[in-house]
Parts: structure tokens; sequence; C-alpha cells
């Protein structure tokens, strides 16, 4: 069984207030996502996984961000901390695809524990020598070849442990020289370079259940960020092919114009399958809401096969893997 409602929604705090129950229960989101201020302990964490369940009566997917750097939502004393995946990958050479699945398999075993079971990862994306800050050393390389081997096993780690994997930024957010969270970036790239290139990795890992959008012009295409682009989500499905369960990037990233109701309109109306409203505001929900209405027949047809690849949680040696995984990085201790 799956929500009907065509978002996914964070809450404000630790636990869920009154507000919060009634209007999951009202609405029926297709999952949660939960934030750095959302957690404060395992325990704690474990009821508000349970919590957010339990206001919709079913095995909702809750989602969070837990690349590693500088955007990791669970971090010690409770989680281990990571290096950003790039200095990782820099460092581990030519066993870079091996250490980032060993990582992987540790990160999802913590976020089943803690009841989440779809992690915002892999990054496909290409970094380039203008890739913004912002997201450079959240890639895993250079090229397509790279980029794509080590996505592909960072995904595969993460279904192994029961984590759906969800990879973004689709089509491809390389060439971004802004901060969506700020800007709108533009990339005049042509077609034929971006289908070599941005997109190639996605078309090898477009098996993959989940996948995130990119708030970004390709003016090759047209004039319109690629979440609220008809033209990118139909090169999205048709020349990447990809047919699973499409989610926009965060509605509140200011990359995007016009109230929140408007951007998720323009987003459904481009194809997206569900809207993501991440600041766990109950104004903007309620708005949020209200614009992305319930999922189509064919949303919930992707939906359905997404969660379907939910496995159970599997035991792993955490230490053993931890081991071996500083031994590639010839250290003795996790990074």
């Amino acid at each position: 069984m799956i929500g009907s409602g065509a978002a996914i929604f964070g809450c404000a705090g630790l636990s869920l207030t009154a507000a919060e129950r009634d209007f999951f229960r009202d609405y029926n989101p297709l999952g949660f996502i939960v934030f750095a201020r959302n957690v404060e302990t395992p325990e704690q964490l474990i009821r508000l996984t349970a919590e957010l369940r339990d206001s919709v009566g079913r095995d909702a997917p809750i989602l969070v961000d837990q690349e590693g750097g500088r955007v990791q939502r669970l971090r010690p004393p409770y989680w281990r901390e990571w290096a950003a995946p790039l200095d990782t990958v820099e460092k581990a050479g030519a066993n870079a695809a091996k250490a980032m699945a060993l990582r992987s398999l540790v990160i999802a075993a913590e976020l089943r524990a803690v009841g989440i079971d779809a992690n915002c990862a892999p990054v496909a994306d290409i970094a380039g020598p203008n890739t913004h800050p912002f997201l450079r050393n959240r890639c895993y390389g250079q090229d397509v070849e790279t980029v794509t081997q080590i996505a592909r096993a960072v995904a595969d780690a993460h279904l192994e442990m029961g984590v759906l994997p969800v990879v973004k930024h689709m089509p491809g957010h390389g060439r971004s020289v802004n901060d969506t969270h700020h800007d709108l970036p533009t990339v005049t790239t042509d077609r034929a370079a971006l289908t070599a290139t941005d997109f190639a990795p996605f078309r090898v890992l477009a098996d993959l259940p989940m996948a995130m959008t990119a708030h970004i012009i390709f003016s090759a295409y047209d004039n319109l960020p690629a979440t609220q682009s008809p033209a990118m989500i139909k090169a999205i499905r048709d020349e990447i092919g990809f047919a699973g369960l499409l989610i926009t990037d965060d509605l509140n990233m200011q990359a995007l114009a016009g109230s929140l109701a408007q951007r998720t309109a323009r987003s459904m109306a481009a194809g997206c399958d569900v809207a993501l409203h991440c600041k766990g505001d109950m104004a903007e929900m309620l708005e949020v809401a209200e614009a992305a209405g319930v999922m189509t027949e064919a949303s919930r047809a992707r939906a359905t096969a997404a969660l379907a690849q939910r496995r159970p949680a599997k035991s792993v040696d955490i230490a053993a893997l931890e081991a071996e995984f500083s031994a590639l990085l010839g250290e003795g201790a996790h990074g």
C-alpha cells in the first residue's frame, strides 16, 4: 500500500505535533524526509520514524540525505562521520568503487537501524573545473566511466542493505557554476555533448528505483529549470530511459521562481511524480499539498514498483566493513 498524496514532506522537530499528525493522516503523502533538526539520539529517531509511519498507517518510505561530508544529517557521537565523497574517491584511487561501496553498506546499516529506508544518493553528477563548490566534492569523479562505476557501487550497496537509493541530480548538475539553493544556473552545452557526458551516467543507472531532479536550465532544450520543464522530463524518460519514480529537488530552493504553489504546480505539470518539500513548515506544507494533489495512475505505478525493491534489513559486521574500508584507504580509521 502506498500513499495517495503526490508529495514527500519533512517535519518541524524531534517528534510530531498534533497538527502534523492530523495533516499527514488527512493528506496521506507518499513519504517523509528527515533533517538534522529532527535528529538527536538513535532512540529518539526510532520513535520519530515510527510516529511518521503511524500517522499514515503504513510502511511509508522515510528519506534522508546521508552522502557523507557536508551533506550528512546523522552525525557523531551516535553515527559515523564520513569524508566528502570526492575526498574518499581520490584517497582510495583504484579502489574507489570498493571503498565507496563499503562505506555505503555502513551508512545504510545505520539508517535502517533507526527506521530510515531511503537515502538521497548516489550523486551521479560529473565534477568539472567550474562545478560550484556546493556540489563539487559531493561528486564521485570527473569522467563518465568513473562516476558511473562508483555510483552503481553505492546504489547496489544501499539496495543490499534494504535502503532505496535516490540517484541525483537528474539529468546532471555538474556543469552548474551556481548554488541552486540561491540561484538558477543555465547550462549552454549542446545536446550532443550533454548526451555524451552529463546524461551518460544516468542512462546507465536508469534502472534505479528513484531519482531526484536538478533545478538547472539546459538552454539546448528550453529556458525552464529541468524540474519544471516538460522537454527535460521527456528527455529524462526517453533519452536517458529512466522509468522510475521522479522526485523534485527541494521546492524551497531559490533557483525556482514564484510561490510554493506555483513551483509545485509547474513541477507536477512538467511530469515529475512527487513534490519534495523539506522545511517542515505547516503553512508551506498545506500550500504544496494543495498544489501537488494526488498521484496520477502512472506515478502510483512507479511508486509501487520503487517501494517493491525495499528488502529486509541485512545483518552485517560493521567493524569488519570499517576495517576493510580503512585498509583500502591506508589508514587506521574510517574517513
